[in-house]
C-alpha cells in the first residue's frame, strides 16, 4: 500500500511532467488523436448541457479545452477550471482571455484531493482525460462528489482499452510505439508520452470504474463507449 509520502512524490512527478509538455500539449493532442478528441469533448459538452448544469467545476482542466467548450456552448454557465500544473493553466489562461471568456471561466491551481470549494456548490463536475492521473482515485472522487449539489452530476471523459481484439491490437501498437516516438520528437519529453499510454493500461475497465463511482456515492452510473472503446464517457448522479 502506498504511503502518503510516496503519493506526494508521484504527484510532484506528474505535475512536473505536465509543466514540461504544456507548450506543445494542445498541438500534439490533436495530431496524435487525429482530432477525434475534439469530437469526444463536443459529446461531453452536449451531455452536460442536457443535464442543465450552469455552475461547473472542470477538474484537471489542463489547457482549458473542455472548460472553454462548456462556456461557449452552455449559455449562462460559469466554469472553474482547476489543475495541478501551473504551466498548463498558463496556456489555458491565454486561450481563455483570447476568446473573451475570462469573466466566466476562473482558473485555479489545486489538487483533486483538496478542492478549495464549498460543499454542494456546483451543478456538475467534469473531468477530461485526468482521472487516470489522480494519485488516490477513490479519495479524489469522494472530494469531487462533495462539491456537487444533490441532483447534480459528474461527467468523466477518459481513455480505455478497446475490447475488440483487432482494434485493441492496433491501438496498443499505436499508443506504445508510434505515440511515444512522435510525442517525444515534438515535445522533447519521450517519457511523458510513454507514461500517458501506460496510465491507460492500469486504469480500471469500464465496469470496474462504474462500481468505483457507485462506491463513492454516485447513482444511475452509466458509461458510453467512444470510437470502438478507445474512450468512455461516464455519467453519475448525486442524490
Amino acid at each position: 500500500m502506498e504511503t502518503q509520502q510516496t503519493q506526494e512524490r508521484k504527484r510532484d512527478r506528474v505535475k512536473q511532467m505536465f509543466d514540461d509538455i504544456a507548450p506543445t500539449y494542445d498541438s500534439l493532442n490533436h495530431i496524435l488523436s487525429f482530432s477525434i478528441d475534439r469530437l469526444w469533448r463536443r459529446r461531453t459538452v452536449r451531455i452536460v448541457r442536457r443535464l442543465g448544469a450552469k455552475r461547473i467545476l472542470d477538474m484537471a482542466t489542463g489547457t482549458g479545452d473542455l472548460a472553454i467548450a462548456l462556456a461557449r456552448r452552455i449559455e449562462g454557465s460559469t466554469i472553474c477550471g482547476a489543475d495541478l500544473s501551473p504551466e498548463m493553466l498558463e496556456v489555458a489562461r491565454v486561450k481563455v482571455e483570447r476568446q473573451g471568456l475570462d469573466e466566466r471561466i476562473l482558473l485555479a491551481e489545486c489538487d483533486a484531493e483538496h478542492v478549495d470549494m464549498a460543499s454542494e456548490s456546483v451543478d456538475a463536475v467534469t473531468v477530461a482525460f485526468g482521472v487516470r492521473n489522480f494519485e488516490n482515485t477513490e479519495l479524489c472522487l469522494r472530494e469531487l462528489h462533495r462539491t456537487i449539489r444533490p441532483g447534480g452530476h459528474i461527467v468523466i471523459l477518459e481513455f480505455s482499452n478497446p475490447q475488440n481484439r483487432l482494434v485493441g491490437w492496433f491501438y496498443r501498437i499505436y499508443s506504445h510505439r508510434i505515440l511515444p516516438f512522435i510525442g517525444g520528437l515534438i515535445s522533447h519529453n519521450r517519457g511523458a508520452y510513454e507514461y500517458l499510454p501506460a496510465s491507460v493500461d492500469t486504469f480500471p475497465a469500464p465496469a470496474e470504474f462504474r462500481k468505483m463511482l457507485e462506491g463513492v456515492g454516485f447513482t444511475e452510473v452509466t458509461s458510453r463507449s467512444q470510437s470502438f472503446g478507445i474512450a468512455q464517457i461516464y455519467v453519475g448522479k448525486k442524490v
